[in-house]
Parts: structure tokens; sequence; C-alpha cells
């Protein structure tokens, strides 16, 4: 990755001297739990709980980034392996579940069950039906809308109201109002005056015609430097980076994924955090 990002900080290069930090140091008020990381996940255990601090802009230091790891529709297919590489890396992440994955077979019953126990993860909504992948028709009502995600909520016991719709690239906080598609607009401002915090992504992990991870870690690494150095993120210096559980399912992907991480770690600019601790989520809706 460059060294050198364009953003829209008071600071606008990375100094060179992060260079020479340790790659395996703990970075202040990230998500990052302790320094080392093993080096094969099969031996993986998931850690005694603890407690994340609670974290401001002012905390972040001015030549980082910070990054937002995001993974939805699960409990799904590859969860599992999804937790193995938060855990080996030691990062933070926020899973937006399904209402009806949680309760669907035996085995996304116990995945939902590592989900809520993992101290890493933090889990929001995505709906309780998914659309039933009508998203057109789903869209359509915007009392139904905000009704399926009230079922999720009270059916994952969910404490927050932070969402995401499916099949959809919606913000809706007090300072950010975006909506991809704009038959969708009824519906993503029903969920807004419903008090939801509808939270959309700045970059997308995309899956292959196998519902793999398409591509390399080194491509999406220069997404992401592409997006700071051109001001693409919605809010400067914080990035929401979105995939999928169920892309997680080959070792190729989990790989890569890992890959991924290691290399934004190691690169010493950037910290993680869950996603209620983007900047101003918590401000009351207007």
């Amino acid at each position: 990755m460059r060294k050198i990002f364009a953003g829209k900080s008071k600071n606008r290069t990375f100094l060179g001297m992060f260079a020479l930090m340790s790659a395996t140091s703990v970075v202040l008020n990230s998500c990052n739990f302790k320094s080392d990381v093993n080096d094969t996940m099969s031996s993986l255990e998931h850690p005694t709980a603890k407690t994340v601090p609670t974290m401001d802009d002012e905390n972040v230091d001015p030549d980082k980034r910070v990054i937002y790891l995001t993974f939805d529709d699960g409990p799904n297919q590859g969860t599992e392996n999804l937790l193995k590489i938060l855990d080996k890396r030691n990062v933070c992440a926020t899973a937006f579940l399904v209402g009806r994955h949680a309760y669907g077979s035996t085995k996304q019953k116990n995945d939902f069950n590592l989900l809520k126990e993992n101290p890493r993860i933090e889990l929001a909504n995505h709906s309780f039906t998914h659309a039933h992948n009508k998203y057109s028709d789903f869209y359509k009502n915007a009392d139904a809308v905000v009704h399926d995600f009230d079922i999720a909520k009270d059916s994952l016991k969910l404490h927050d109201k932070i969402a995401r719709t499916p099949g959809r690239n919606i913000w809706r906080l007090n300072n950010i109002n975006v909506t991809d598609i704009k038959s969708s607009t009824a519906a993503a401002d029903g969920l807004k005056r419903a008090g939801y915090k509808v939270i959309g992504w700045d970059l997308e992990w995309r899956p292959s015609q196998k519902m793999t991870l398409k591509g390399s870690h080194e491509a999406m690494l220069k997404k992401v430097d592409s997006i700071f150095l051109n001001d693409l993120e919605k809010t400067s210096r914080h990035l929401v980076f979105l995939t999928h559980d169920q892309y997680l399912r080959d070792t190729d992907s989990i790989n890569e994924l890992d890959l991924f991480i290691e290399k934004l770690q190691k690169s010493n600019k950037f910290v993680f955090r869950k996603i209620s601790q983007y900047p101003k989520i918590n401000e009351i809706l207007n």
C-alpha cells in the first residue's frame, strides 16, 4: 500500500517513522486485545471476554485511519471461520445478523451463540427476513420494512437500533443521508423515524460466481488506499468495510481475508473499531 494518503484530515501524510514500529504491537484505542498472533488457525480457542474501552475520534492518532470490519447475513456458512480469523488477528468486527438465520438450523443457533459470546463481535440488525431476497417488492411498503426490522431486533435481543438494509447501500444518520436506489427512500426514511441508525458501507469485498471472495487481498488493500487517497469515505478518516459470512467457506477465501487484515495491521496505519463507535452514530436522530 502507498505510504501517503490525500485524506481530509489536518495532517495529510503518514510519517515514515511508523514504518519502523513493530508490526505486532498493540495500537492504542483499537479493538486489538493482545499483541501476539498465532501462526495457524487450527489451534485457536475463543479468549476470555475483555472489555473494549469507549473511544472517540480525538483518541485516534491524526496519522491513522479507522477501519470498521462488518459482515452481513450471519449466522451463516462461514461464520465460524470468520470468528477464527478475528480471534487469530485480535481485531473486532460488527456482525449484521438476519433474524431468521439465527434460528434456521442447529448449526446456525450454535453459531449465533458463538457470536453473542465473543467479545470481539458486536451484533447489529440486518432485518428478520432479508427481504426474502425480493428487494424491489420489500421496499415498496415502508411500514412493513420497519416491522421486519422490529421483529429482528426483538428476536435477536439487540440492545441498540443500528441497522443495515438488505440489498441496499443506505445511510441514515443525522449527518449522512444516502440512498443508492431511490425507490427505497420511503422505507429508509421510515427506519430513521423509527429510531434506526442505518449504516451502509464504503468498500465491499464482493463474491465470485462460486460465492467465494473475488480477487486477492492485495487488490483490496489497493482499494482501501484509493478510498482514503481520493476522499471517498463517507466520513473523513473512517472506512466501513463489508463482506459476508457465507463467502468464507473455502480455504482460499479464509486465507485472503486473514492476509488482508494482517497487512492492514502490519502497516501500522489503521485502527479497528466496532460500528457503534462510528462518528456521531450515537447522536439522537432528528
